[in-house]
């Protein structure tokens, strides 16, 4: 699926569930960030579009604002010279390693993932991960 259809079906919440996975949320934060040219535009976009598909699909409580708004913040790190996302991520794996990869060098995942607080607001990380 390329950059467009993916944005395409996900925008009018025509993509199945099945077919929205990590990869996908990466992918579509790249497409998103590369539409606007003001990150907290495409920010807020990017997060009525998850939350409106999490709705959509019956599964409000998946949306985690932290890990949203730090993707958002990674990829857009990552975005230049790249002109679709699968070249992005082919030159950054660590993007799709949910637990181990990008975001565990700024949080403690599992401790990020399970904080109640860090689902409903963005929570800035953890001073005592190594960053870039």
């Amino acid at each position: 699926m390329t950059d467009d259809e993916l944005f395409t079906q996900f925008a009018d919440l025509s993509l199945p569930p099945a077919k929205f996975g990590h990869r996908e949320h990466v992918r579509l934060a790249f497409v998103v960030l590369a539409r606007h040219a003001d990150f907290g535009d495409a920010a807020i976009g990017y997060r009525q579009m998850l939350r409106a598909f999490a709705m959509h699909n019956g599964a409000p409580t998946k949306y985690h604002e932290t890990i949203t708004w730090a993707y958002l913040a990674i990829v857009r790190s990552r975005m230049d010279g790249h002109a679709d996302s699968e070249s992005m991520i082919a030159a950054n794996p660590d993007l799709l390693d949910h637990r181990n990869g990008a975001l565990a060098r700024y949080y403690d995942v599992a401790a990020l993932m399970a904080d109640p607080v860090a689902r409903a607001v963005f929570v800035l990380p953890d001073p005592r991960q190594t960053g870039p």
